[in-house]
């Protein structure tokens, strides 16, 4: 098995190790955090019905204007504006799914940026 297959599934496992014990529901979403290579994507889920409540990315054009790509500073920008977003459709506290990454660069970035614009985890 070479290198790149066994990290694929080692993240694999831990997003499905993660995800059985975070579950959104519509009073607080899960917020799942995707990171390509270029792209960061951020959204709300409710679980209980199955449905994306905010979504946004770096790929949206009020994020776009800001030059925000898949690193650092572009997680700073997109998860305040995930934070406006999510408090413009009603939602205040969320349950952060970090999606099998370690807590740490990009995703720490992204939550303390989300926790600056007002959301709650």
């Amino acid at each position: 098995m070479s290198n790149t297959i066994r990290k694929a599934a080692l993240l694999q496992k831990r997003k499905w190790r993660i995800r059985k014990t975070v579950t959104g529901t519509a009073a607080r979403p899960r917020l799942s955090v995707k990171f390509s290579g270029k792209h960061i994507y951020a959204q709300a889920i409710d679980d209980a019905a199955g449905k994306t409540l905010v979504f946004l990315s770096t790929l949206d054009a009020e994020v776009k204007k800001q030059n925000a790509k898949g690193n650092v500073s572009g997680a700073k920008l997109v998860g305040g504006a995930f934070a406006t977003k999510a408090k413009a459709a009603g939602i205040n506290a969320v349950v952060f799914d970090r999606n099998g990454r370690r807590f740490h660069g990009r995703v720490k970035t992204f939550a303390d940026a989300a926790r600056e614009g007002g959301l709650q985890f």
